[in-house]
């Protein structure tokens, strides 16, 4: 039996609940999630616009698009293109913003009231009806600061949607580039197996004509065996790279015959100059930007757990009562915990240790962001130095070397190994410098990582 305490008129109970929306605000969704946000901040990193589909859209026109960029060569921006329209794995990640906007919408909803119903009977045939309405005022006090709290998750969440595109777009750069020097240096390596094969044959003749010793032929055939075995090797890796490319790009069906270009694109005719590299990494990296939102939302978390650190469960109740033989009863109850057992000190030193971790965290993100850009623009430079010394240097003089043998052979100055094996060394000398064009675009994309969205090494 709830037992009345003082009348509540029925206009300050009305008033109770019409001042629900003024406590916590109106909090509604949005048209795209908060996704406009996010392609703002990747825009101010890249040149690329990442798409968001929706259930309703028609993926015709998605698939027009694709095509039309893979009836030509597939170029590196085109490759990113594609990744931000069809990877899933992209698509699934963005699904995170609905979820955080739902949550912050839910937390600025009020609590629904309770309604209790009771009806008891005696042996005597009469009864009793109790009618309570239950609201739980506290959790209506609450509401501005679990608001903020879901608000801040929600920035977070656009913050690490950017970092997810931005993250695709560098994969995606970098596996191209790998997929590319792979079919590349396969192209080479079969010029390497036909001067190779051509040594090979004419040693077997000279051999049979007894013109050859055998230490010299078993040197050739033995070459000639292991170019293979590096052809067949490096056919495999083209193969895995360029299916890597294709999961990253969310291709199948007829799409994966697209075609890749024979060459990496050439060298920049200069390397970047930057500088203040490490105050521009701690302003404008996503990871240490997203840690600054989540100290934020944990020093939110710990005040809220202070306010309710002795009462956490306060509730309003607005008790009608009716039954035989007794007059109408009206009121209210007022439900509160009592802190006997509990008086929240394991919540505040969990949500303190919680928020002392995200400082600890963030500081360690800073120094790692630091060195990180300045590793990365070291190497970058490095590559830069190596590409263009084999470019100017090494592969023109291997070039030269074999021009004049060429004349000296056809003079008979010099035998038919002689250039072969200068073939070889030119072909071996390009090789290298495709792998150092691989790895200075890689490490021009890992620089733009560590300046622009977190460490290129995770």
């Amino acid at each position: 039996m709830v037992r009345p305490i003082t009348k509540l008129t029925k206009s300050k109970l009305f008033l109770a609940f019409m001042s629900i929306p003024v406590l916590h605000g109106c909090v509604s969704f949005s048209n795209d999630s908060g996704f406009s946000e996010v392609v703002s901040t990747v825009q101010n990193r890249s040149d690329q616009t990442p798409v968001l589909h929706s259930f309703k859209e028609s993926q015709a026109h998605t698939q027009e698009k694709i095509q039309s960029l893979l009836t030509t060569p597939l170029m590196a921006e085109d490759a990113v293109r594609i990744a931000l329209i069809n990877s899933p794995a992209l698509q699934a990640a963005l699904t995170e913003l609905g979820i955080a906007e739902a949550d912050l919408v839910q937390a600025g909803k009020a609590p629904n009231p309770a309604l209790s119903y009771v009806r008891l009977s005696r042996l005597d045939d009469e009864f009793n009806i109790e009618r309570l309405v239950l609201l739980d005022v506290m959790g209506l006090l609450t509401i501005p600061m679990k608001t903020a709290i879901e608000r801040h998750r929600f920035n977070q969440a656009k913050l690490q949607a950017a970092i997810d595109i931005l993250q695709l777009v560098a994969d995606t750069r970098k596996a191209y580039y790998i997929a590319v020097a792979a079919q590349q240096s396969v192209d080479s390596l079969e010029q390497m197996k036909e001067a190779a094969q051509a040594s090979a044959e004419l040693s077997r003749r000279m051999v049979e004509v007894g013109n050859f010793n055998k230490l010299q032929y078993a040197r050739e055939q033995v070459f000639y065996a292991e170019v293979m075995a590096k052809l067949a090797a490096a056919k495999l890796t083209a193969l895995k790279e360029r299916e890597h490319l294709i999961r990253l790009l969310g291709l199948w069906g007829k799409e994966i015959e697209f075609k890749l270009p024979k060459e990496l694109a050439e060298l920049p005719k200069e390397p970047k100059e930057l500088s203040q590299l490490e105050c521009q990494a701690l302003i404008n990296r996503l990871d240490v930007q997203a840690k600054k939102m989540e100290i934020e939302a944990k020093a939110k978390a710990l005040g809220l757990t202070k306010g309710t650190r002795f009462i956490n469960v306060f509730e309003l109740g607005y008790a009608h009562n009716t039954g035989q033989d007794i007059p109408r009863q009206r009121g209210y109850e007022i439900s509160l915990n009592v802190p006997i057992f509990d008086w929240g000190d394991a919540r505040i030193a969990k949500s303190q240790a919680s928020y002392m971790q995200s400082v600890w965290q963030l500081r360690d993100i800073a120094i790692n962001a630091r060195s990180e850009v300045r590793e990365a623009y070291q190497t970058y430079r490095a590559t830069y130095d190596m590409t263009k010394h084999y470019r100017d240097e090494i592969v023109p003089l291997r070039k030269f070397i074999l021009d004049q043998n060429m004349l000296r052979y056809n003079g008979m100055l010099v035998s038919s190994f002689e250039l072969l094996s200068d073939a070889r060394e030119h072909i071996a000398s390009t090789n290298a410098y495709i792998e150092n064009l691989r790895d200075f675009w890689i490490n021009e994309t890992d620089l733009q990582t560590a300046l622009m969205v977190k460490s290129p090494h995770d």
